[in-house]
């Protein structure tokens, strides 16, 4: 199923966003407060992102998407590349026959030919073991940005269509990596920054926003909560007035 873009069709809204997508930021300066290395707030990062996971299944979340390793990464300390490389190994290895058995897809989208084949193999083969599950879709992003994103469906846009003049937003769409998921309803950012960081720059264009202060090792399912009461208390209008969100006033068609 192809999903139209929020700025061409309105969705449905739903008390409980039906997709979040979260930028996992903070777990180096969780570390550093603790005098631990930094390696150490990603290995306790990994905690967190399996509590969200589970609390979104149970609330019903269809679609969850995680920002776990940005094109703009690699500009880290090799070191600590590296050790975020075998940490993905090892989630891998501990997490997808769990996840299996609870009845979660999992996909990873990105540029995955930097990876090392090992790696890539292992995404490959948890991706296929997975994917006919339904119950929530976990999306993670790595060596993604959201540049990249646009730009690689732009390119499949214009050979999926040659000697075209005009496209359209939803010829677009259709080519980018998460083609298979409705838009975020929720964007949530942990560690106190307040920017996108070149994530799902497309599909964001209506999400509603929640930055916390809260560094990511310690964001819990009641910090979840929080972020959907809040995400709740919004009015979402695509465009649209107040009042015809509530339903006071009627189109011209239905008055003729």
């Amino acid at each position: 199923m192809i999903f139209k873009s929020s700025t061409t069709a309105i969705p449905e809204v739903a008390k409980v966003p039906r997709h979040i997508a979260i930028i996992m930021d903070g777990n180096g300066r969780w570390a550093t407060k603790r005098f631990l290395p930094r390696v150490a707030g990603h290995v306790k990062g990994v905690e967190a992102v399996r509590g969200v996971v589970e609390a979104c299944a149970l609330r019903g979340v269809e679609y969850l998407t995680l920002f776990a390793f940005s094109s703009e990464n690699w500009r880290r300390p090799e070191e600590e590349v590296s050790l975020l490389m075998k940490l993905f190994v090892t989630a891998l290895e501990r997490e997808v026959a769990k996840m299996h058995a609870n009845n979660i897809r999992l996909k990873v989208v990105g540029d995955l030919s930097r990876f090392d084949p090992k790696l890539q193999d292992m995404i490959a083969n948890a991706m296929r073991k997975t994917a006919n599950n339904d119950r929530l879709t976990v999306t993670v992003c790595a060596n993604y940005g959201g540049r990249w994103d646009i730009m690689q469906a732009a390119a499949k846009m214009a050979k999926a269509h040659p000697g075209a003049a005009e496209f359209t937003e939803d010829q677009l769409a259709e080519h980018l990596s998460m083609a298979y998921a409705p838009e975020p309803d929720l964007f949530i950012r942990t560690g106190g920054e307040q920017r996108i960081s070149n994530f799902l720059l497309w599909q964001l264009a209506y999400s509603e926003l929640y930055f916390t202060d809260q560094y990511w090792p310690d964001f819990s399912e009641q910090s979840l909560d929080q972020a959907i009461a809040s995400y709740q208390h919004r009015e979402r209008r695509f465009g649209r007035t107040g009042d015809q969100v509530a339903g006071k006033t009627e189109s011209k068609e239905s008055q003729t």
